[in-house]
């Protein structure tokens, strides 16, 4: 089942002479993401050898779904900074610190959609404006559609998984210490991580 309608003018015709498929149009609605039930992370490289995982506690969003046209669906996801938690409450403090995400003066990061794809089958690529600090600059999310389903309070559920690489000098978190033996304590390269769980808004 698709949910975003490739951006090509081939495709374009093609989707229109289709009748909708009556699933498809089913989704279409507001959603709320849930929060108790996602998960916002990131996997850095420490010191060239392991990896540090962590995750933003706190976080909020919506998705508006166009079963009648796909193209026309978008996302949004607003992230406390000061909820970052990789489990060592120093190292945590020194993220929230002026030397990165300087979460007193920026608290929120964000990310708005511009444009979707279908890659294929139940994966695409989600296209948007992520801002952190005083920086925006244009990300790319993989995707891949998880299904719908309904809970056990009733709720209508829909569910995805991404991820995204980004370079953080990009947006200005360019702190870093040399190591006696060659390379940086932090690598430059981030992978972002999304497990998204969002409920459809009563009409």
């Amino acid at each position: 089942m698709g949910l975003f309608s490739r951006k090509n003018n081939e495709s374009a015709v093609a989707t229109a002479a289709l009748p909708v498929d009556p699933a498809l149009a089913a989704l279409t609605g507001d959603y709320t993401i849930d929060p108790a039930h996602s998960s916002i992370g990131f996997t850095v490289r420490h010191a060239m050898v392991t990896n540090v995982r962590g995750t933003f506690a706190e976080h909020e969003g919506a998705l508006k779904l166009d079963g009648s046209d796909p193209g026309a669906s978008t996302a949004s996801i607003d992230v406390k900074i000061a909820s970052i938690d990789t489990g060592i409450g120093d190292r945590d403090g020194h993220l929230r610190s002026g030397d990165f995400f300087d979460a007193e003066q920026f608290p929120l990061m964000s990310f708005r959609s511009t444009s979707a794809e279908q890659l294929g089958g139940d994966k695409y690529r989600i296209t948007g404006d992520l801002t952190i600090k005083d920086v925006t600059k244009p990300l790319a999310i993989d995707l891949e559609f998880n299904g719908t389903a309904t809970d056990v309070y009733g709720n209508e559920r829909v569910g995805f998984e991404g991820s995204a690489e980004i370079l953080r000098s990009a947006w200005g978190l360019t702190w870093n210490a040399a190591l006696e033996t060659g390379g940086v304590m932090v690598s430059d390269k981030v992978k972002l991580n999304f497990d998204i769980s969002a409920i459809k808004n009563a009409a």
